[in-house]
């Protein structure tokens, strides 16, 4: 079924909209967004052919409390008011409701705790995201499961147990307590950030990117930052994400193959994102504590703002990537400081700080250590090891992209048989694209 894009945009700012509504009259989260996403499956098969209602959030809003109350009288675990509306003394497990809560429709923006209830702390990182995806961001579990390449009744089932922990857990549908705020919201942000990580770089199948993921991710952060301007990090986030995303245009060739940063046309960047990044940046910093994704977001403004590869200020960003390993060690950080440092100072000092973490437990798994041993390597002239480096890396994504370009990168560095005699063989620094230096 084909949806037309400007109803299926429509939906999904909806949906965390009617959620809310629904919760907070009859405080059963598990139900409400089952009864929701009937609602929205029940536009997208009408609308395109009726039209859309004159309104749409209505609409919505009566289909999903009309498949609610039918579930909730076929369920029989308590007395119902015709309506639906829920018993004072709400059922065991329910999500209660704030006293102070106003269901006026339209008064209120329901997206924030909705993300906290989906980021709740009883749940995984990858039942969160799955939670935050489909209840504010509006996909179908269909869609999820695609995104991640996991069948659609797996991702079912995993929604589902989430929604059943959330339960059991007495989650409540209101702003957590002072002292666990910082915390989950940290959690929210993560969650969207691992979403939009997962669009701009998808971890497998032929695609590099899904536009439907990191648009979604830049979605909610929009809205994050439109209920919390004042919150550095969240400001640092949506930054962070439209100076990375500002790139995708620039990012493959026709035929889907992956174009490195040094050598993107940049003037298939998207200018727009670049400004509103970089005002969203030099707002923030300075102002208050600086968090992990405002030093993100100024190291991408630094790439963004060189008008060639060249122009690139790489001693401002190995700077700052030494303020983030101070305020957010990882792995990952120290893999990217090491490629800054390989800019400033030459490859085998970078070589050496990326041996600190080869046998750190959370770099299993992941080619990018081997992609960026590769590339210092090749950086330092020793071929031999490079290419081996390049293949390790080829043979642990699952990206199909990545896969093609590690793989040409190796082949372009020295032919392992050699070429025939009546030509060259096709693989190398042309066809790669890459210029060694």
């Amino acid at each position: 079924m084909t949806i037309d894009l400007r109803i299926e945009d429509l939906l999904r700012s909806l949906a965390p909209d009617v959620l809310g509504v629904l919760v907070h009259r009859h405080g059963r989260f598990d139900a409400c967004e089952d009864a929701v996403q009937e609602a929205l499956l029940a536009a997208a098969m009408q609308w395109p052919a009726a039209g859309t209602p004159g309104n749409p959030r209505g609409w919505l809003l009566t289909v999903a409390t009309r498949r609610l109350t039918d579930e909730l009288r076929a369920e029989g675990a308590r007395h119902r008011r015709e309506t639906g509306i829920a018993a004072t003394s709400p059922p065991e497990g329910a999500i209660v409701r704030a006293p102070d809560d106003d269901d006026a429709p339209g008064e209120r923006d329901d997206s924030l705790l909705l993300l906290f209830l989906c980021c709740h702390p009883s749940l995984s990182p990858a039942s969160q995201v799955a939670l935050t995806l489909r209840a504010v961001g509006g996909l179908t579990t269909a869609e999820i499961g695609r995104a991640y390449l996991i069948p659609e009744a797996t991702m079912a089932q995993r929604i589902s147990r989430a929604k059943a922990t959330i339960r059991a857990a007495g989650a409540q549908f209101r702003m957590p307590p002072a002292d666990e705020a910082p915390a989950r919201l940290a959690a929210v942000l993560q969650a969207v950030y691992l979403v939009f990580t997962e669009g701009y770089a998808a971890s497998s199948g032929d695609t590099l990117h899904r536009t439907d993921l990191t648009d979604e991710a830049i979605r909610m952060c929009r809205m994050l930052h439109a209920t919390l301007p004042d919150d550095g990090e969240v400001a640092g986030l949506l930054a962070l994400m439209l100076l990375t995303d500002a790139r995708r245009g620039a990012r493959t060739t026709a035929d889907g193959g992956l174009v490195p940063l040094a050598e993107q046309d940049r003037a298939l960047w998207d200018a727009a994102k670049i400004a509103e990044g970089i005002e969203l940046v030099t707002g923030t910093l300075g102002r208050g504590r600086t968090g992990a994704y405002q030093v993100q977001a100024a190291i991408a403004a630094v790439h963004d703002e060189a008008s060639t590869s060249g122009d690139t200020d790489w001693r401002q960003i190995l700077a700052l990537y030494g303020v983030l390993e101070r305020i957010a060690p990882s792995p990952v950080v120290t893999l990217n400081q090491a490629v800054a440092l390989a800019m400033v100072h030459g490859p085998l000092p970078a070589l050496a700080m990326i041996g600190t973490i080869e046998h750190d437990p959370r770099m299993t798994g992941t080619h990018r250590l081997d992609a960026v041993r590769g590339h210092l390597l090749e950086m330092a002239g020793d071929d031999e090891r490079a290419r081996a480096a390049y293949l390790a890396a080829a043979r642990m994504t699952r990206s199909l992209p990545e896969q093609r370009y590690l793989m040409a990168r190796a082949a372009g560095l020295s032919p392992l048989v050699p070429p025939p005699e009546d030509g060259p063989s096709g693989t190398g620094d042309t066809a790669t694209g890459h210029t060694r230096s």
